[in-house]
């Protein structure tokens, strides 16, 4: 793992709500659990599984933790620089794993969880999402599978531009505008995928360094993505494993859906921590 200061060292830093570690399968009180239909949260000796059981393709499931549940988004806990840490390890490999699956920080935009008004999302995360999502937002990533990415749609080049999206969105229908016409867009609303090459269903430390201008990633100690422009915050920590999938293009191409799952996939946890970085 990932060498940083000790929860000792780090408690005579800062307050004890600025730097959070687990150590599994337990959970402190902080976290608000989601097991919605065919999910579950299951201890598995030193670790937690983040479970989607059999179900049907009319029946989101979802387990997930989070610490954001009935907060205005303003009150969300993170802001950078933070360093994220996890342990985890899944089921499946990212051509097998059905669903969307991941960890890190964002804004919640999709009123999954408070009654908020929507929003355009923020978020710095590790990412997965399986056919038949196509999230494609990075003109250099495939719009599914295992990644590193950031965004930060809230930004004001976004509004700015917003006058001449539709436009925009028809024109980009045609390829050689694409190329044209959304790499500024994507620069402007701090779009960056990088296409994650490990063996998901192996152990891995995944790293994430959130900070004030600049993001970086890496798993077990090798850098993967970064330097990368980074949200701001204040956002929420989530760590979910469900059964969607997402669509959303540049050329307007939108959707949302759930897929059925045959027998038991999983993410397993078996470490995570939150702490301050310079």
């Amino acid at each position: 793992m990932t060498s940083g200061p000790d929860l000792d060292t780090i408690s005579q830093m800062v307050p004890e709500t600025v730097a959070v570690h687990e150590d599994l399968p337990q959970l402190s009180a902080r976290w608000h659990r989601h097991e919605i239909r065919s999910g579950v949260l299951e201890p598995t000796g030193s670790a937690l599984r983040f479970i989607v059981g059999s179900t049907v393709s009319r029946r989101y499931s979802n387990a997930q933790i989070d610490d954001y549940v009935g907060l205005p988004r303003r009150r969300f806990p993170w802001r950078p620089p933070l360093r994220l840490t996890v342990r985890a390890r899944f089921s499946h490999s990212a051509g097998e794993l059905r669903g969307t699956a991941g960890f890190g920080f964002w804004n919640d935009p999709f009123l999954m969880t408070g009654k908020r008004l929507p929003a355009l999302p923020r978020a710095v995360w590790f990412f997965h999402a399986s056919p038949p999502s196509d999230i494609k937002l990075d003109g250099d990533a495939p719009g599914h599978g295992w990644k590193a990415a950031t965004i930060d749609a809230l930004r004001p080049a976004t509004f700015l531009l917003a006058p001449v999206a539709v436009p925009a969105v028809l024109l980009m229908k045609v390829r050689p505008v694409y190329l044209a016409l959304w790499p500024p867009i994507q620069r402007a609303i701090h779009v960056a995928e990088a296409l994650l090459e490990v063996d998901m269903d192996e152990w891995h430390v995944y790293v994430i360094e959130w900070g004030k201008r600049h993001s970086h990633f890496s798993v077990d100690g090798e850098p993967v993505a970064g330097p990368v422009p980074s949200p701001r915050g204040p956002l929420g920590f989530v760590m979910w494993l469900d059964n969607q999938y997402l669509v959303a293009t540049p050329q307007g191409r939108l959707g949302w859906g759930v897929l059925e799952i045959v027998g038991r996939q999983w993410m397993e946890v078996d470490h995570f921590a939150i702490e301050p970085a310079s």
